[in-house]
């Protein structure tokens, strides 16, 4: 199964004309032709099945046949992880993550951040591709870079856990998981949150905990903790 991504597709559509770059991508690697059946998403749930009408270099049009909306998986994992210092460790948890199963992502400046701008148009394309490759249908959202301090003041709702290798009181993160439950896990950088960021977490009723008894690098701490809660629900 090839499956495509547009965010613009909708079950209103009759008709879709693929982009220049798609439409290349099916004529010239796939070498599909007029009647054809495609696999399309829109990246919120929808799974379009589509024919296609007109094979072009430049524009490559469909025809919806039918849609279908995918379930969701009953709970939601939104980590905030600090940038690498080296951009492709955190491309590199951007697409394991999306293949794992992850419901949102936000890029958190912290004290000790080596990497205080993030452009994340390049991180969008990848967990695009990833969505494609693993065949799923509800795309990750990946949030504008924030500081800390401003994440922590946002609503936010289900648990909430910091994982951070200060010698303090922890629990393992598998141990206080539970079922069906949204969840929120921070990721620092290589030189860990500072003392004051633990502490202003854990005011706001972060829970600390622990991925393992090795010290990880930020990128294999974020797949540990999504391949924790991923595992902890099937």
């Amino acid at each position: 199964m090839q499956l495509f991504y547009n965010a613009n597709i909708s079950e209103k559509d009759a008709f879709f004309n693929f982009d220049k770059d798609e439409s290349k991508h099916i004529v010239k690697v796939l070498r599909k032709k007029v009647g054809d059946q495609l696999q399309i998403t829109n990246g919120k749930g929808s799974l379009f099945t589509a024919e296609l009408t007109s094979v072009e270099i430049k524009n490559c049009t469909v025809s919806i046949i039918s849609s279908e909306l995918q379930p969701q998986r009953n709970y939601t994992l939104h980590l905030a992880v600090a940038p690498t210092k080296m951009n492709d460790r955190y491309e590199w948890f951007l697409e394991k993550a999306t293949e794992i199963g992850i419901t949102e992502i936000t890029p958190i400046i912290c004290d000790h951040s080596e990497r205080k701008v993030v452009k994340t148009e390049r991180f969008e394309r990848i967990i695009q591709s990833a969505m494609k490759q693993s065949l799923q249908c509800y795309k990750p959202n990946l949030n504008t870079p924030t500081t800390f301090s401003e994440f922590l003041s946002q609503e936010t709702t289900g648990q909430k856990f910091i994982a951070h290798c200060e010698e303090t009181d922890k629990k393992t993160l598998k141990s206080q998981l539970q079922s069906n439950t949204n969840c929120i896990i921070l990721i620092g950088p290589e030189g860990d949150f500072s003392p004051y960021e633990i502490e202003l977490a854990i005011n706001q009723n972060y829970m600390p905990v622990t991925l393992g008894e090795t010290r990880l690098r930020t990128e294999t701490a974020a797949i540990a903790a999504c391949h924790s809660v991923a595992f902890f629900h099937h």
